[in-house]
């Protein structure tokens, strides 16, 4: 056998196993059942309304192959009571977890806009008490300022007492020459005037 007649049948497998492979698909078994509801208790009559799985019921007689029912609006009938089980069947159970499910992630995106919400809210509240922090630290620096100032007055009170500033005590004796000299004159004059019968002599 040669190369070329090897090479022909090994793509023509290839071909093959592709082909197959193309052909072929994942499949499920359905879990959706019809269960028929008869008139008759042996259900040999035409059903009158068909029941799908995971319909609830509640089991007012039943017998080996036959079981008399109510649904919960009320309707009674007859169906075949292999068909009825005690656990819920897989259908509604994945439908009640993805209910459940559903409402958890939307709970779950409540929350998060909640928590957006007061994340927001808290800062704020901590830009506030930033606020209140800078300005107490205001007041206090003024505070320490007045104090500080406050405390070299009571100082200054210490050391001078009742004394006068010299600028102060200076004027005060200028006045009082003034004074002095004002009154040494009149005094002078008076006795003068006095002394000559009332005419001032100098």
């Amino acid at each position: 056998m040669n190369n070329g007649l090897r090479m022909l049948i090994a793509l023509a497998m290839l071909a093959c196993a592709l082909q197959a492979k193309a052909q072929t698909q994942t499949a499920y078994v359905t879990d959706v059942l019809r269960l028929g509801l008869h008139r008759a208790a042996d259900t040999s009559d035409a059903p009158f309304r068909s029941l799908e799985s995971g319909q609830e019921m509640t089991v007012l007689e039943r017998s080996r192959l036959y079981a008399r029912i109510r649904l919960p609006d009320g309707t009674e009938g007859y169906v075949k009571a292999g068909f009825l089980v005690d656990d819920k069947p897989a259908r509604l159970v994945v439908t009640e977890t993805r209910e459940a499910l559903a409402q958890s992630e939307a709970t779950l995106a409540s929350v998060r806009d909640e928590f957006s919400g007061s994340a927001n809210r808290i800062a704020g509240l901590e830009s506030d008490l930033q606020g209140s922090r800078d300005a107490l630290a205001n007041l206090q620096t003024q505070y320490d300022d007045a104090a500080a100032a406050n405390a070299d007055y009571e100082r200054k009170m210490r050391v001078y007492g009742l004394a006068l500033p010299w600028p102060l005590a200076l004027g005060a004796v200028l006045v009082a020459l003034v004074l002095g000299f004002v009154g040494g004159f009149w005094w002078i004059d008076s006795r003068s005037r006095k002394r000559h019968g009332g005419f001032r002599i100098y």
